[in-house]
Formats: structure tokens, C-alpha cells, sequence
């Protein structure tokens, strides 16, 4: 009885290990390279975005700036299934879903009312050093906005 106790467990802890393991290029926090980023003027900047364990889960926590130059804070807790999670602290959306490509590679979608706001793609490199986001949405006057953001892990 122990003994499959422990052997029970330490299948769990395996699985939760491979499912992080595949995410690990992405986990720690990353810092806008706004030299090497294509960002319009006057779009929000996220300065810094760190990606966390959470449980069985990854929280993505990102601060940044407003277009109006204001601070900004927003959290998202999920997984990299493809399924809409809440996110919280962002007025452009309540929703937000990862799927992971490839071990570097996620797409991501952000949505509010059930719409898409925010689409893209985000590209560890292979040495772990930058990540690449491209995304493409709509801004609150309804124009398609698209962009590239470089960020550095820290």
C-alpha cells in the first residue's frame, strides 16, 4: 500500500514536472528592450512580464505603462491549453488564453465580451536570452494596431 502511495506520487510529480518543463523557455521575468521593439506611438508598453508557477498553473503578471503615460498592472493565471482564463486589471479584456506551440513558441488571445482584442505569437530564443512578441488587435477607437516587442530575461 505505501509503496504504490509513493509510486502514485511520484507519477504526479512527473507529470507536473513534464507539463512545466515544456513551458520552462518562458518562466522567469523579462524586461521591454524598447530599442530593438516596433511599438507605435502611443501604444500601452509592458515593461516587465514575469511568468510564474502557480500550483499546477502559470501566472503572468505584467506591469507596463498606459498610452496616456499612466501605470499599469494586470494578472493572468491559466494554463498553456488554449482556454480562456480571467484576467484581471486590464480594462482592454477579460479573457486570456495561451497554447504552447512548441517548447519556445505560444500564441496567445486576448478577449473581451467574448471578442478578440489582441492576437500574436511569443518566441523564446534558443540560447533562453530574449523572447519576441508580435501581436496584432484593435484599439479602443476600433484602428487595427500590430506591433513587436523584444524583451530581455532578467
Amino acid at each position: 500500500m505505501k509503496a504504490r502511495m509513493i509510486s502514485t506520487f511520484a507519477v504526479c510529480f512527473m507529470a507536473t514536472c513534464a507539463c512545466f518543463a515544456s513551458s520552462d523557455a518562458q518562466m522567469g521575468t523579462w524586461k521591454l528592450n524598447e530599442a530593438k521593439s516596433k511599438l507605435g506611438a502611443g501604444v500601452p508598453k509592458n515593461n516587465t512580464v514575469t511568468y510564474e508557477a502557480a500550483g499546477d498553473s502559470v501566472k503572468v503578471t505584467i506591469d507596463g505603462t498606459a498610452a496616456d503615460g499612466s501605470p499599469t498592472h494586470n494578472e493572468w493565471t491559466g494554463k498553456f491549453d488554449g482556454k480562456d482564463y480571467p484576467s484581471t486589471g486590464n480594462p482592454s479584456e477579460d479573457m486570456r488564453s495561451y497554447k504552447q506551440l512548441d517548447e519556445h513558441t505560444l500564441q496567445f488571445a486576448s478577449k473581451k465580451g467574448g471578442k478578440v482584442v489582441l492576437a500574436g505569437r511569443i518566441v523564446v530564443a534558443a540560447d533562453g536570452k530574449t523572447r519576441t512578441v508580435t501581436a496584432t488587435g484593435t484599439d479602443a477607437q476600433g484602428k487595427k494596431v500590430t506591433g513587436t516587442a523584444v524583451y530581455d530575461k532578467q
